[in-house]
């Protein structure tokens, strides 16, 4: 689970700034669950260079509530999340400082997704959040508002997620505490997981996985998993702790994550056979393969481009679509490998997809 916030401040010497603004987002890594947004009296003037850039003003902030009668609000939401925010150091900083003012060690985990984009979305030429969300399409209103800065960079870490073939994002968010006997256990992982297509994660007690499944239903595949009595299967349901997902929207999806994060995390408890392909050639050397995606109104988007496989992504936006320079920042690479080949081949024979754009 992750808590996703943007803080805004009066400005002023280090560690001397208030809060003037705070958004959170608690998202499970699919969608919001919960949210809180609040202006904060800082009970200190805020820096004229502050009100210019935010448009929030002392007057704004006077009968706001100070920080000690939201901070309950703030640890009751936080609690067992991953802070997220674009330069996630500076949040976390201001937020410690506020709860060691009123005698609280405030100590979460943090993930910057300024580093995040770096690592996954290397060579654009700028990082911070309104360049950043530009370069991908992302729109982003009430810039320097802490609202309108936190529900960007929801949508900014959603990419990074899909972008993150390795899992070293939801690695990071595994609760490993788990005291429960095996029957329980299994039972309470099964209600959490979704009725939805895509990929599942099962992560032993250092958070490494396992073992990769995929499903038209993942909480049906799961099941399955748990009810096989192979040794195989009995090693897994002994020594799983958690079970992360990803929904892809569609089984096309589905199946290239599969086969690309098979051979990317190496699980354990995964055989492959060998199965020996043709070499296949695309009709159009130029395509965009356009199918349903995750949540209503997102499209999913596999480009073709020189008849060359180069990967997938998400878009929920028009603009993102009808531009190939910004789809092709979005895409998360993958291999044009003969395998990754023949299952866009067979399942564009055997499916019917929702359009197909040659260009």
């Amino acid at each position: 689970m992750y808590a996703i916030l943007d803080i805004e401040t009066t400005g002023g010497k280090f560690n001397e700034e208030g809060i003037t603004e705070i958004a959170i987002y608690k998202f499970d890594g699919h969608e919001i669950v919960d949210q809180f947004i609040s202006l904060v009296n800082p009970e200190k003037d805020i820096q004229p260079f502050v009100i210019n850039l935010t448009g929030i003003n002392n007057e704004m902030v006077k009968n706001a509530p100070k920080f000690h009668e939201v901070a309950k609000r703030i640890v009751e939401i936080t609690t067992d999340c991953v802070l997220v925010a674009h330069n996630a150091d500076f949040d976390n900083r201001i937020l410690t400082t506020e709860f060691r003012r009123l005698g609280y060690n405030y100590d979460r985990k943090t993930l910057c997704t300024v580093e995040l984009s770096k690592t996954l979305i290397p060579e654009l030429p700028s990082y911070k959040l309104g360049n950043l969300c530009k370069s991908l399409g992302i729109p982003i209103s009430s810039r320097h508002r802490a609202d309108g800065d936190a529900i960007a960079t929801v949508l900014l870490f959603k990419l990074l997620l899909a972008k993150d073939i390795h899992k070293n994002i939801i690695k990071e968010a595994v609760i490993t505490e788990n005291p429960r006997k095996l029957a329980s256990k299994l039972l309470t992982i099964l209600d959490e997981l979704p009725s939805k297509t895509g990929l599942f994660y099962v992560h032993n007690c250092t958070t490494q996985i396992m073992y990769i499944g995929k499903g038209k239903n993942i909480r049906k595949a799961v099941n399955q998993l748990f009810l096989r009595a192979s040794k195989k299967a009995q090693t897994i349901q002994k020594n799983v702790v958690s079970v992360t997902y990803e929904e892809t929207g569609n089984e096309l999806i589905a199946q290239l994550k599969f086969n690309e994060e098979i051979k990317t995390n190496k699980p354990k408890y995964n055989f492959i056979a060998k199965v020996k392909e043709e070499p296949i050639e695309f009709s159009n050397d130029n395509l965009l393969i356009i199918d349903r995606g995750r949540t209503i109104g997102e499209k999913s988007v596999i480009l073709i481009e020189n008849n060359e496989f180069k990967g997938y992504c998400y878009t929920d936006f028009g603009y993102q679509l009808s531009h190939l320079e910004i789809l092709r920042k979005l895409i998360s690479p993958m291999d044009n490998s003969i395998s990754n080949r023949n299952i866009i081949k067979k399942y564009l024979q055997k499916n019917n997809i929702e359009k197909i754009i040659r260009f």
